[in-house]
């Protein structure tokens, strides 16, 4: 009786550290991350077993270092977050875990994770660093709170992992395939979370969080969604001088994505196309950065095979 109870209890506990390190979003972006970690084994030719030490300190230091970044933004957000419904029931907002422990949590898994990431390559560590800071200073502490871009703003540390998964393997990041990637994954964000601001509207608007469509409403962030859409699907180009089959299943992920915005905006009602957005935005990042994982190790594979 006395183990099923500390059984309850410890479950309890891991629920609300993986609440407060936000272990949802860190296991969506380990997805981009590996992606740009194969591609960049593949782009340079080396085999996962020459490299197994630093994909692994890249696994860790990546986890770490985004648990960092959502535990202090749950820490800075603690005012805001209790008025809204989709985060009222955080341990930050209900008290189960202090801010105190918090803040040394987030201290420890930061130093901790880039550290692992200073044993793959002194760049990766530094764009670690560079992420934590992004989402923590401009986005969580200023731009959140203060203008309509701040999707935009947050976008550059949540494509970040992207580039820490190649860096590791190569510090060179002025690579046309990474840099594409890096390009994809920026631009994404923005019809992503502008279909989350469209069905949370009241409660971004009860927070006095100034989203995109809350301060400029639902029309205005349909057409900023659709350009975001062309510049992403014109992005899918880059990816040409490294593989044809990339730049076809980005191409047609993209071209895709912006039928259903037109269509669906005509047919639907602004939260049900908002909600058809957002299913297709998870879908399009897992099956395209998969794409990316599959066509990187089936070209490593293959190259061992022939050597």
């Amino acid at each position: 009786m006395q183990t099923e109870k500390n059984l309850t209890q410890k479950r309890a506990l891991s629920t609300i550290l993986a609440q407060t390190i936000k272990s949802g979003i860190i296991k969506s972006n380990l997805i981009p991350m590996f992606a740009g970690l194969t591609l960049s084994l593949y782009t340079y030719k080396i085999g996962p077993v020459e490299k197994l030490s630093e994909i692994t300190f890249a696994l860790i230091g990546s986890i770490l270092v985004m648990g960092a970044a959502g535990a202090f933004n749950n820490l800075y957000d603690r005012d805001i977050d209790c008025i809204m419904e989709r985060t009222k029931k955080r341990p930050t907002v209900t008290g189960e875990i202090k801010p105190k422990t918090v803040l040394w949590l987030g201290i420890s898994m930061a130093a901790t994770g880039m550290s692992c990431l200073l044993l793959t390559t002194p760049l990766a560590a530094f764009l670690g660093f560079l992420g934590l800071f992004f989402y923590i200073v401009p986005y969580t502490m200023w731009s959140k709170r203060r203008t309509i871009y701040n999707t935009e703003v947050g976008s550059i540390s949540g494509a970040m992992p992207l580039l820490i998964g190649w860096s590791a393997i190569h510090p060179d990041i002025t690579h046309p395939a990474v840099l594409g990637l890096f390009m994809i994954a920026v631009i994404w964000q923005m019809p992503h979370f502008y279909s989350i601001a469209i069905r949370k509207h009241d409660e971004y608007k009860a927070a006095k969080v100034p989203m995109l469509p809350v301060v400029k409403g639902v029309k205005r962030t349909y057409i900023q969604t659709n350009i975001y859409l062309i510049v992403l699907t014109a992005t899918s180009f880059l990816l040409g001088p490294l593989s044809h089959g990339l730049m076809l299943s980005a191409l047609l992920l993209n071209v895709l994505w912006i039928i259903l915005s037109i269509f669906g905006y005509k047919k639907m009602e602004s939260e049900k196309w908002a909600k058809l957005m957002f299913i297709y935005s998870l879908f399009h990042m897992t099956v395209f950065f998969s794409t990316v994982i599959a066509y990187s190790l089936t070209g490593i594979f293959l190259e061992e095979i022939d050597l």
